[in-house]
């Protein structure tokens, strides 16, 4: 394993610096926002990062006016900005007063409040950039499926992924849920039970890859759909859970109107399920659908300007993900099977919504055609197609 791995955003991270007066890097905690950040401003002369979890750099904003003032033209990095909120309005008066690129890289863990007032206050000012655990194509610099195979099991978070065996890993996760239930939530200002939360959190689990049930759940739980809304949208903005929308269109067809609910890191998913290692995996009813996560993660990760859906019709007719960047459509259907077959209903669906190019990703060594022009691709190679 490496120690340290180089990070995909990097460059697009430092041409935003250049662009705009404030960068926002927004993610889960532990998904690698500070190791990033310190490698980006370690070889800028003019930078001073301070971690807003320390006492010590907290003090040194009693009065922030007078510490930008003392630190002109540098680059100001503000870890973990959440915790001190009343910032954001003297960040927006330094910007306006110095009216130059690059002044503050600001890094924080997701959360409704953070996202509204960088919103509100810099307007115009800030650009924002989501960071996700680690993604298949910068752990694999050459294809190995034993990389593949652990990036699915421990997940991306960066203490998950390289630990040093599954034991530590899957220790990792289960003190990183607890973590979050009853530490960070609070923090973020959210009032709900923790064992509630956790007793969500784990029948999400068992819905991965399932449509959203959001009055099943509620029936389950003791609690309104509303509630279940709500619980929802904790857990997707703090970068945890994705609610996949179905796609829609215009052709005359009755399509199923429920997204999906997704786990967006697949070793997460895996703790919650009590999986440890790859004999724990195989058999387990989650394995197709945890697949399917996963491939469909990384497909997201690495195409942030692509809008994903899946897509199914009342008939059945079904794709797990159409990506669209304005007139453009692709579809990827996605199997766990290293001989991967499709269904006539993929077929149907690709008729339906009249896409003509379609990949299946599979766990497979290399891409090999089909039939009628779809192509068997592994999932390190589909951002060589999605152009």
């Amino acid at each position: 394993m490496h120690d340290f791995i180089p990070r995909s955003y990097t460059e697009k991270i430092k041409r935003k610096l250049t662009a705009m007066p404030a960068v926002a890097i927004l993610g889960p905690r532990q998904c690698g926002k500070t190791t990033l950040a310190q490698s980006i401003i370690k070889g800028m002369k003019h930078s001073i990062y301070l971690d807003l979890e320390r006492r010590a750099d907290i003090n040194k904003l009693r009065d922030p006016e007078a510490f930008f003032n003392l630190n002109p033209g540098k680059l100001i990095c503000l870890d973990e900005i959440q915790r001190v909120p009343g910032l954001f309005t003297e960040l927006r008066s330094r910007i306006d007063r110095a009216g130059e690129n690059g002044q503050f890289l600001i890094l924080g863990s997701a959360s409704p409040q953070l996202i509204k007032q960088t919103s509100e206050s810099l307007a115009g000012r800030i650009a924002f950039i989501e960071l996700t655990p680690f993604t298949l194509n910068e752990v694999a610099e050459v294809y190995s499926s034993e990389i593949m195979r652990n990036l699915w099991l421990r997940g991306g978070f960066p203490r998950s992924y390289l630990a040093e065996d599954d034991h530590s890993s899957f220790e990792w996760r289960q003190d990183f849920i607890r973590t979050f239930l009853e530490r960070d939530i609070p923090q973020l200002g959210i009032k709900i039970p923790t064992p509630r939360l956790e007793r969500f959190w784990r029948m999400c689990a068992h819905i991965h890859g399932r449509l959203l049930n959001r009055s099943g759940l509620g029936s389950s739980l003791g609690v309104s759909h509303h509630t279940i809304n709500s619980y929802l949208e904790i857990l997707e903005q703090t970068y945890l859970l994705r609610v996949l929308p179905p796609y829609h269109t215009n052709i005359k067809k009755r399509i199923v109107k429920s997204p999906k609910v997704l786990f967006r890191d697949s070793g997460l998913l895996h703790a919650l399920l009590g999986i440890e290692t790859h004999n724990d995996f195989l058999g387990h009813p989650v394995y197709g659908s945890s697949w399917e996560g996963f491939v469909i993660e990384n497909v997201i990760a690495a195409h942030p300007d692509w809008k994903p859906h899946f897509y199914r019709s009342a008939s059945g007719a079904e794709i797990d993900l159409i990506m669209e960047k304005g007139l453009k459509r692709i579809a990827l259907e996605v199997k766990a099977s290293t001989a991967p077959e499709v269904r006539r209903s993929f077929w149907t669906a690709l008729k339906d919504l009249g896409i003509t190019k379609a990949w299946i990703v599979a766990p497979v060594e290399t891409m090999y055609p089909y039939k009628n022009g779809v192509n068997v691709i592994p999932p390190w190679q589909v951002s060589e197609v999605i152009r």
